[in-house]
């Protein structure tokens, strides 16, 4: 039986890597991919392309202007005087951000005054908006802040203290907030994926458009071992894949890689019990390779856009939570993001792996019974 096996598995490898189109993208696929995210999937926005509309054009407003100026996050491009100039700089995408100071606005501080500042985003990107309303309204805080201060120790006793709130912040797993950390290991997540579904799901199929099928039936391999001997290849290649890329994201891109290594591996062998059975049902019900390749990135966007990769689960509707629970590459998203960044171990990961063997069990069993009924 394993002679058997063994020739089947050395038929699959040769009959891959002998096609140079195959290789580039076995190889080198994973790792642009891995380069690309890693540099353009970035939500830690800065140097914003902001305009300022000063009416006021007094100290108090200038020193406001300033605090967003000297920031890394706001880079003041204009300054402009109308409101024309702001439609037009907002409609040609010139600049995400218009801060506006109307007249009055040092006078009212002068006067113990609340002065009101307005900030106009363009909210075609709303979660861009989202994270620049929140820097401008921290900015505006510690301005605040510094000017009640300081007219406290104009009009009051200096030596009355007032209670406030001094918070200071600690992130845990990720101490400088970076992105970067967030989004590669789940993009390493969907990379052994794709790579998993797409070899896989024509290992069959090409078999059906080269003509060799007819012969592997009546040939002494039993259903069992052409199983084995076509899903294995694809194993150790998106295990293969999975090796380079988390050598690129540690030594490259410095994303921490704090747990076990040798747990983050025994997780992904049984991450790929479901994404090969899942290529294998694939390749089994599919009559062309191009058939199959559409086949699998029909399932593999929805996998990845209810994994969490991209989107918290928790933010999605109650009923879409519901279906990702069906989702393998969700608990493989938190298994590789709670070793990589939490450093967690079994204790704290183990309904992930338990959930992901039963799916793989479940999923590679029916995938093995659809094909052996398919090949009688």
């Amino acid at each position: 039986m394993l002679e058997r096996i063994l020739s089947v598995v050395i038929k699959e490898f040769l009959q891959v890597l002998r096609d140079p189109k195959m290789r580039v993208t076995i190889i080198l696929s994973p790792l642009i991919q891995i380069i690309i995210f890693g540099y353009a999937a970035n939500t830690d926005i800065q140097n914003i392309p902001t305009a300022i509309y000063d009416l006021d054009n007094t100290k108090e407003s200038r020193a406001f202007v300033r605090e967003f100026e000297y920031s890394k996050y706001f880079n003041i491009k204009y300054h402009i005087n109308s409101d024309e100039k702001t439609k037009w700089l907002i409609n040609r995408s010139k600049v995400n951000t218009v801060i506006r100071l109307n007249r009055g606005f040092g006078r009212d501080l002068q006067g113990n005054k609340s002065a009101q500042a307005q900030i106009i985003l363009d909210g075609t990107d709303s979660n861009t908006s989202g994270i620049v309303l929140g820097y401008a309204k921290e900015i505006a805080a510690r301005y605040a802040s510094r000017v009640f201060k300081a007219r406290k120790n104009i009009f009051l006793d200096k030596k009355i203290e007032y209670a406030e709130v001094d918070l200071r912040d600690r992130p845990w797993f990720n101490d400088n907030l970076e992105s970067k950390n967030y989004y590669i290991p789940g993009t390493m997540a969907s990379i052994v994926t794709v790579v998993a579904l797409l070899l896989t799901s024509m290992a069959i199929v090409r078999e059906k458009e080269i003509g060799t099928m007819d012969q592997l039936v009546v040939s002494p391999i039993r259903p069992f071992e052409l199983i084995v001997g076509k899903i294995f290849p694809f194993a150790v290649i998106a295990f293969a894949d999975i090796l380079l890329i988390i050598a690129l994201g540690v030594l490259w891109f410095r994303v921490p890689l704090r747990g076990s290594v040798m747990l983050l591996f025994i997780g992904t062998i049984i991450y790929l019990l479901t994404s090969l059975g899942i290529g294998l049902f694939i390749s089994t019900m599919s009559a062309t390779q191009q058939e199959a390749v559409m086949s699998t990135f029909l399932i593999f966007f929805p996998m990845s856009l209810l994994s969490g990769f991209m989107f918290p689960v928790i933010n999605m509707p109650r009923v879409i939570q519901y279906i990702t629970v069906f989702n393998p590459l969700r608990y493989y998203i938190v298994l590789i993001r709670g070793i990589f960044l939490k450093g967690v171990g079994v204790r704290v990961l183990w309904q992930e792996l338990l959930i992901l063997l039963v799916m793989g069990v479940l999923v590679l069993s029916f995938s093995s019974f659809v094909f052996r009924k398919r090949l009688g």
